[in-house]
């Protein structure tokens, strides 16, 4: 019997702030290093990198590469985990993404982060729950970060 693959990780926030204020802080490399990472590398087009590194709690380096981008719409990047969870999603490339979309909504921006490409068994359930644990918190410190900026 072949186990079925796990469902994408899906989060999303609301930030009333304006779309183009959004949408460069996943592109912008201090924006990305001021909620996301600790150091960041983007070419913000198709085939451009986006390479996010961490030092702590876990030093990595997700080195990915836009596959979509749509100025002030979405986003989307291949996605490379830690080491611990390497050789099932990293090899022989990355076997994971991450698309973020932003709509408008009454209170502001949806922002939606799903998280694809899980395959089955233990190994990946360890590594999805990382991951949504991960992005749970990340996209916290986005908004937090964002009506930081735009309101001191």
């Amino acid at each position: 019997m072949v186990e079925e693959a796990l469902d994408p990780i899906l989060i999303q926030v609301t930030i009333p702030l304006p779309v183009p204020m959004v949408f460069s802080a996943l592109l912008e490399p201090k924006a990305l290093e001021s909620w996301l990472c600790d150091s960041a590398r983007v070419t913000p087009e198709v085939g451009g990198e986006y390479v996010l590194t961490w030092k702590d709690p876990k030093g990595f380096t997700s080195a990915g590469v836009i596959e979509t981008i749509h100025p002030d719409v979405d986003l989307q990047f291949s996605w490379t985990g830690p080491a611990e969870f390497g050789r099932r999603m990293n090899e022989p490339k990355a076997r994971t993404s991450v698309y973020i979309r932003l709509q408008e909504s009454p209170e502001g921006i949806d922002v939606t982060l799903e998280h694809t490409g899980w395959g089955a068994g233990e190994a990946w359930e360890a590594a999805r729950s990382w991951h949504f644990h991960f992005w749970d918190e990340r996209l916290r410190q986005f908004k937090e970060y964002l009506l930081r900026t735009a309101y001191g």
